[in-house]
């Protein structure tokens, strides 16, 4: 950990242009503009917090170079983004990450069928890893993961605590799993029968590309047949359900509490806000983005934003969400219709 750096300093860091502030200056530490202290760094990632800029404490902000407005007694370092710029402010002034050595904990269970160099990976305490897995070079398992009797992780994949891949589930690579996540459990599927709901088998496998990341407590369910599929570099939220055959393409974002229904596909850069979700068997085009809280019942064939239940074009939407809030005053309009018109039948 860091407790200092210059103006000079700062402005090499982050790869920006000092536009204001004297080369002498020191801070000390990071925070938000809301809760910045003098001597604290901070940035302007969003326009909203604008005015924060006159209100601030922080001496020094990282700006845009189009936001030109810029309160005096500060210093302004111009970068092209300022939130990807504070990232590495945060990694100069934060903790620095646990490293991790390559070996295997004594308490570990690393099957004799196993395929892994123990100089070159992580496994540590109380991990499993069962017959015919594969371990790639560089991979990291943290205190109790599970890997299945088959499953296969490409080079540099890292599993958080409690996380699980389950039986001949593929990994790419530089793949992140966060505690308690389960890749590969059971799809959701029963037959009812004579009064009781019959499991079906569910023989597939889920495979997920690489610079893929799942949050905590997600689950991705595993294959009927053939195998459910999450696109490269496609980041999932904490607490996200996908179920069986779900095909995502690259680069897609689901965000927390999400859920999506078998067999549906998603395109590249598809963006699925908290809560929303999609029926079965639909096909969600590239680039489109479902708002919160939406939900999708046919396919999306065309990219953009659609909202509501269930969801539409975006303004089409948010119109017919509207309409529910002029309810009160269109049954006061009609009482009063229908009193005027009582009164007029009163007198003929």
């Amino acid at each position: 950990m860091n407790s200092s750096i210059t103006l000079p300093e700062l402005a090499a860091l982050v790869g920006g242009k000092i536009s204001a502030g004297e080369d002498g200056a020191v801070f000390s530490g990071l925070n938000s503009l809301s809760e910045a202290a003098p001597g604290e760094v901070s940035f302007l990632g969003n326009p909203r917090y604008a005015p924060q800029l006159a209100t601030t404490q922080a001496s020094a902000i990282l700006i845009s170079p189009d936001h030109t407005e810029r309160p005096d007694g500060k210093a302004y370092i111009e970068v092209a983004n300022p939130t990807l710029a504070f990232s590495e402010v945060i990694r100069f002034f934060g903790v620095p990450k646990m490293e991790t050595k390559p070996g295997i904990h004594p308490t570990a269970f690393v099957a004799a069928t196993a395929k892994l160099d123990p100089d070159k990976v992580h496994v540590g305490p109380h991990v499993v890893v069962e017959d015919g897995a594969t371990v790639a070079d560089g991979c990291v398992l943290h205190a109790g993961s599970y890997v299945g009797h088959g499953a296969s992780l490409g080079a540099s994949c890292v599993l958080h605590a409690h996380a699980v891949i389950k039986d001949h589930c593929v990994l790419g690579q530089r793949v992140i799993i966060h505690s308690g996540a389960v890749i590969g459990s059971d799809g959701f599927g029963y037959e009812f029968v004579q009064g009781r709901h019959l499991k079906i088998d569910q023989v597939g496998i889920v495979e997920l590309g690489d610079d893929v990341e799942v949050g905590s407590c997600s689950c991705i369910d595993r294959a009927r047949f053939g195998k459910t599929s999450i696109g490269k570099g496609t980041k999932i939220d904490n607490l996200v359900q996908i179920a069986h055959n779900v095909t995502t393409g690259d680069h897609c974002i689901l965000v927390s509490q999400v859920g999506i229904s078998g067999s549906t596909r998603l395109g590249h850069y598809v963006v699925m806000g908290g809560q929303s979700g999609a029926s079965g068997h639909l096909k969600i085009a590239d680039q489109v983005t479902i708002l919160g809280r939406a939900g999708v019942v046919k396919d999306l064939p065309e990219k953009g934003h659609y909202t509501g239940f269930p969801a539409r074009p975006l303004m089409e939407g948010r119109k017919l969400m509207a309409y529910p809030g002029k309810v009160p005053e269109l049954q006061k309009r009609i009482r009063d219709l229908e009193q005027r018109l009582a009164a007029l039948e009163a007198r003929a």
